[in-house]
């Protein structure tokens, strides 16, 4: 009897290795499947996840934004942290103006990717929405030195060119220089892009660099009539009325059409045909237009006397009518032959008269516009 217990001991300690490696083996196998469900199902997932922001994506494209908010919220609930799809819903919920709840996802990629180009510009348009002006300009200034996933410096100029926008619109026109010519100075001889960096320096008042920029984009393209006409307006604003005419007549002949265009060109023909400083004139010329310059300043003189509310003060409008009366007897052709500095005080007094008519009385056209150019042309001469 007690042999034979002894023979089942023995027996059961043989068999429990075998049973244990059969527990593992089965506990191997419970684990594999385990994974490999877990697996199907994360793939399942993910899967469904890229469906729907694929068709968010061409939703997005068509500007369907409504849907395209849908399709991302939908592709995010198979996969929460997925920064793109948070990134294109907030681009998608920005198409429908829920800026609020774009800026909040923004504001989440751009703690976890501060260098993000894309998260920057948008954060910086979302910022000129709300009038945010210093932070917009943080952000733009992001943007344009983050990284760029694709056409790293094509993104980058258009960002630099947005903010520029963004502050010749908010009369910020010192800083926008800056940034244009910043941007100038690795923007290349491409003529469309010379021509709107020259239309831009335009609207900031840079002159001298607008002309600069229409130059090197006719230099490709000669018979270009927009850049033709901002370099005609660029060198009339700096008062080079002989390259000014050039180039005007020019864009006039491109467009005849440009009302703007025409009148500057008739402009800077007055000041080139009424200045009797110019070089190249005959003393008898020089006479002559002084005489009619000096008639031309009276008439104004009497107009703006005679205006209501704009009219001179008192003062001053007898102060100059008495010196034009004084003088007027002398303002002859035959006068100036004799004595001939008399051209350089009538001047000074046409000058003084268009002036402060000028600032009285409105701004001048057709022949009194061109005596004030003529007079700031030749101020501190």
């Amino acid at each position: 009897m007690a042999g034979g217990k002894l023979e089942e001991v023995r027996q059961y300690l043989r068999q429990q290795p075998v049973m244990l490696a059969l527990l593992a083996v089965l506990a191997v196998i419970f684990f594999t499947a385990v994974t490999g469900l877990s697996r199907a199902y994360q793939a399942q997932r993910q899967s469904l996840g890229s469906r729907w922001f694929s068709r968010g994506m061409v939703d997005l494209q068509a500007r369907r934004f409504d849907s395209a908010v849908t399709e991302f919220r939908s592709a995010l609930l198979y996969s929460r942290d997925n920064y793109a799809y948070q990134l294109n819903l907030a681009e998608a919920l920005i198409g429908v103006k829920r800026t609020g709840e774009a800026s909040s996802y923004l504001v989440n990629l751009w703690d976890r990717q501060p260098e993000d180009g894309v998260v920057n510009l948008e954060l910086a348009r979302i910022a000129v929405q709300r009038g945010q002006t210093e932070q917009a300009l943080r952000y733009y200034h992001n943007a344009i030195y983050s990284a760029w996933s694709t056409d790293q410096e094509d993104n980058r100029r258009e960002a630099r060119l947005e903010l520029i926008e963004f502050l010749l619109s908010t009369n910020t026109k010192a800083q926008a220089q800056a940034e244009l010519i910043a941007l100038e100075e690795n923007l290349g001889d491409d003529p469309s892009q010379q021509q709107r960096v020259g239309d831009l320096f335009l609207r900031a008042q840079d002159y001298e660099h607008a002309l600069g920029a229409y130059r090197l984009s006719l230099k490709a393209e000669r018979d270009n009539g927009a850049a033709l006409a901002g370099a005609g307006l660029a060198a009339f604003q700096l008062g080079r009325y002989p390259q000014a005419q050039h180039y005007l007549q020019a864009a006039v002949a491109e467009n005849a059409g440009n009302a703007l265009i025409a009148d500057r060109l008739k402009t800077t023909e007055l000041v080139l045909e009424m200045d009797p400083f110019r070089r190249q004139i005959s003393m008898a010329q020089r006479h002559k237009i002084a005489v009619e310059a000096f008639e031309t300043a009276g008439q104004r003189l009497q107009a703006c006397s005679a205006a209501g509310g704009g009219a001179l003060p008192t003062a001053t409008q007898t102060s100059l009518s008495g010196s034009w009366a004084k003088l007027k007897p002398r303002m002859t052709e035959g006068e100036l032959r004799r004595d001939p500095d008399l051209v350089e005080a009538g001047m000074d007094l046409v000058f003084e008269i268009e002036r402060e008519t000028s600032a009285t009385c409105g701004t001048p056209s057709g022949a009194d516009a061109a005596l004030l150019l003529i007079a700031k042309l030749h101020e501190g001469n």
